[in-house]
């Protein structure tokens, strides 16, 4: 695709300093799109703005999937058109966000988001100043509806390969920042000063590694450089928004080659501070899971199969489990309440971090529940816990500790058996149990108080 995209592109690509004003002009015969590749209402949409007398473009990933011969997620469009006269345009459209306002235009399931060139930020404002845009103490972008031209935006926009426009109606691409040169180099490359972009928005360091994992691009250098030094900038950013980054990152199918960039750029520690804690002190078994649940989650994104955040984060969380159990052991605790303390503290602590809904915390706290109960299989226990509505999600996560080293006298096996097996098998299964409680800790005795009595000694009747 790729060949197919720059075999008729003759113009030659000069090295600049700084990303130039004057765009790359790419017409229908110097690339590999056609206005049917796209989705008709996004098409729609530019074409009915441009009819209204405005500038529109479709932009962003979506214009970067397609010449990767990717299917894009959903289709942006940028207009000269403010977020009012977008909406005065279509009926069905409504004006959402404060921080960056943009118009949604509804076609049944499908949304068009719509957005006003914008311009770069002014470096000196505060809120009576510029009651359009605002700063925190430490540069992040609070508030940014400074409306500007497309040059603007192009120029405002995070990085190169996201800064490419398509007019549908010449079939045209404009490129204000060498993205497409970027898209043939598989780099990811940040517009303006690196360390002045992420100090205003730092999620975008979080971006720029989702995009080189999922795309399987490098991170420009100079683009790379500041990352680590600016990683605690992740602290200051909401904890909703860095929940809702963390889905993106590790359910986009490329988790596992995620984490290892977040390791390698110094940003795991600041979104799982507890977790990065347990790599350090026990990397092998840490690592093992966390990576196994990873590939895990990544084949099954893969095959179309349903997957959880409740399951993921469970993982992710669970190496840190074992020192705080041991904590509160040391405390005077028994283990099962040392461990639903560890396992409400370390849950609360994440959520400070990453807002994580109780919707998925709920499952979580069952799925390491669940470990504690899958030892116990004597009686009628096996067969309550093959009901339980969290059997599954507990048992795949037994047999995730399994495989990173972790010894349950083969438990993982006995369940797997155990599920297989008929009735009859099932209970000669539980019979072959040691006479316990299945967890290997013995029986207690019940004590007889009773004095025993002597061969012509009698019961004493209820008339005594």
């Amino acid at each position: 695709m790729l060949k197919k995209l720059f075999q008729s592109f003759r113009s030659p690509l000069r090295r600049f300093p700084h990303p130039r004003r004057t765009p790359e002009i790419l017409s229908s015969r110097q690339h590999s799109l056609h206005r049917d590749d796209l989705s008709r209402h996004a098409v729609s949409v530019v074409e009915r703005l441009q009819q209204a007398g405005y500038e529109a473009y479709v932009v962003g990933g979506c214009v970067r999937d397609l010449l990767l011969d990717l299917d894009p997620k959903d289709y942006d469009v940028a207009t000269s058109a403010t977020p009012e006269q977008v909406r005065a345009e279509f009926r069905n459209a409504r004006v959402i966000g404060r921080r960056f306002k943009l118009v949604h235009v509804h076609f049944g399931r499908e949304i068009i988001e719509v957005a006003t060139f914008r311009a770069n930020h002014p470096e000196e404002d505060d809120d009576d100043a510029s009651p359009m845009a605002s700063r925190n103490e430490s540069g992040r972008i609070l508030r940014d509806n400074i409306y500007g031209t497309l040059e603007d935006d192009a120029q405002r926009r995070d990085f190169t390969i996201n800064a490419l426009y398509y007019d549908p109606s010449s079939e045209r691409i404009l490129d204000h920042t060498h993205g497409v040169k970027d898209i043939r180099n598989k780099l990811i490359r940040l517009i303006g000063d690196p360390e002045q972009r992420y100090q205003e928005d730092p999620v975008r360091m979080l971006r720029a590694i989702r995009f080189a994992a999922k795309l399987d691009f490098e991170i420009e250098q100079h683009s790379a450089e500041p990352i680590a030094d600016l990683a605690e900038l992740l602290n200051d950013v909401p904890a909703a928004r860095l929940f809702d980054e963390i889905i993106k990152l590790f359910l986009s199918g490329k988790a596992e080659r995620t984490f290892e960039l977040l390791l390698e750029y110094e940003l795991f520690a600041p979104l799982f501070p507890a977790s990065a804690e347990a790599l350090e002190d026990n990397p092998e078994y840490a690592g093992t899971l966390i990576r196994n649940a990873l590939a895990n989650t990544d084949e099954r994104i893969a095959q179309g199969k349903p997957v959880t955040p409740a399951f993921l984060f469970a993982a992710l969380l669970w190496p840190a489990l074992p020192a705080r159990i041991a904590e509160a052991q040391a405390r005077g605790l028994p283990p099962i309440p040392a461990a639903q303390e560890a396992a409400h503290d370390i849950i609360w602590e994440q959520c400070q971090r990453t807002a994580i809904p109780k919707r998925f915390t709920m499952p979580m706290r069952e799925i390491w529940d669940m470990q504690e109960r899958l030892p116990r299989r004597q009686g009628r226990r096996a067969d309550q816990l093959l009901e339980n509505p969290r059997f599954r999600a507990g048992y795949d996560f037994l047999l995730l500790r399994e495989s990173a080293g972790e010894e349950t006298d083969g438990l993982g096996e006995w369940w797997t058996e155990y599920q297989e097996v008929n009735d009859s098998e099932r209970r000669n299964m539980i019979r072959g149990l040691s006479k316990d409680d299945g967890s290997g800790a013995p029986r207690k005795r019940r004590r007889n108080n009773r004095r025993k009595r002597g061969p012509n000694e009698s019961t004493p009747s209820s008339a005594d």
